[in-house]
């Protein structure tokens, strides 16, 4: 009875870090490139009290006596599954159809990586996302720029009112990584690479491996709300019968220690 307290608060602590999880996932669920995360749970150690396969009396026992104790998260994977598409008409909203992340340059000079596509120009016409990191390669639109077009394969051209033909200014590469899921997020759309992930391999959008892009378009967030509350009802309810365990095994150490009286 006292494993059965000890075990049961593994799963009670367990599921509140799954609760955290999904609270997460609903928070961003209008949150534009962001994808959603899944707890992967695994049992903890087994006390053996028989162990299979023993002899007794010239007989082989066929199964053991193991008890289990407990469970603990041992992952939070991100989804990478495709978002859907919101359309803006806005020509600097970019999305990725299919594998790829942008590539922004940050203050210390390192590169982080986002989904999200939500560019904007600023005082000197780079392309720069909504904190200011810069695009990379960077691109500079001219001041005096009356449309801008970004193709499929990353190829951003300009028109001006002296050059009514379409100029190109620039060519936008993605980033695609062997193990996703490995990236570090640190909030703000943004990831970093680990080694889990692997080094960065860049290249033009429509290339083998690497999405298209496709212009005044915002990839959605991936999280389904009535899946999540659906896995929030079942995250309540395991929560709510390991607190039922601990209070059965608390009942019958209560019975317990009443024998005597």
């Amino acid at each position: 009875m006292i494993r059965a307290l000890f075990t049961a608060s593994t799963g009670m602590q367990a599921q509140q870090l799954n609760l955290d999880v999904i609270a997460h996932n609903l928070a961003n669920v209008n949150t534009a490139g962001f994808k959603r995360s899944r707890v992967d749970f695994q049992d903890l150690l087994y006390q053996t009290i028989r162990p299979a396969g023993t002899r007794t009396t010239g007989s082989e026992i066929p199964t053991g006596i193991q008890v289990g104790l407990g469970s603990r998260p041992v992952a939070t994977q991100k989804m990478f599954a495709q978002g859907t598409f919101q359309q803006t008409e806005n020509p600097l909203d970019l999305v990725i159809e299919g594998e790829g992340f942008f590539q922004l340059a940050r203050a210390d000079g390192s590169v982080a990586y986002t989904r999200s596509g939500a560019f904007k120009r600023d005082s000197t016409g780079q392309i720069v996302s909504s904190d200011g990191l810069v695009l990379q390669p960077a691109l500079t639109i001219p001041p005096d720029a009356l449309n801008i077009t970004v193709g499929t394969d990353g190829t951003v051209s300009v028109t001006t009112s002296a050059s009514p033909t379409p100029t190109t200014v620039g060519q936008i590469e993605l980033a695609r990584f062997a193990n996703p899921a490995g990236l570090n997020a640190i909030g703000k759309n943004l990831f970093l690479l680990t080694a889990a992930s692997g080094t960065a391999t860049t290249g033009q959008p429509g290339l083998t491996g690497f999405g298209t892009l496709s212009q005044g378009f915002l990839e959605s967030s991936n999280v389904s709300v009535v899946d999540e509350m659906v896995n929030m009802i079942a995250a309540q309810r395991a929560f709510e019968v390991n607190s039922k365990a601990i209070r059965t095994a608390d009942e019958m150490l209560s019975i317990a220690n009443g024998v005597m009286r």
